[in-house]
């Protein structure tokens, strides 16, 4: 048996189950689940880094929804924050560093 206790994906335990094997879930209560996405946050960050492929980078987006629907917004709201950002600040295309100030 492999002990994991970390937060998964909502179809791993029939993904799971549908390769023959028995798994043990709970449901995380809502106010613990915050802190389950952060830990979540921080191992698909840790993964992406090692991997660099658009898999790895999607499943950290997918987990920035989890924190948005934790902190009560939407999927359409994060992205029209993102949007409404790049408007003013613009994004990352450029790779602009910004080296001083005076």
């Amino acid at each position: 048996m492999k002990i994991y206790n970390k937060l998964v994906r909502d179809k791993i335990p029939e993904v799971i189950k549908a390769t023959g094997k028995e798994c043990e879930f709970e449901i995380a209560p809502k106010e613990e689940r915050y802190k389950l996405l952060e830990a979540k946050l921080n191992e698909e960050v840790n993964e992406f880094l090692e991997d660099k492929n658009l898999e790895e980078l999607a499943d950290v987006m997918e987990v920035l929804f989890g924190l948005a629907n934790s902190l009560g917004y939407s999927e359409e709201e994060l992205l029209k924050a993102r949007d409404k950002k790049r408007e003013e600040r613009g994004g990352f295309k450029e790779g602009i560093v910004l080296k001083s100030v005076r």
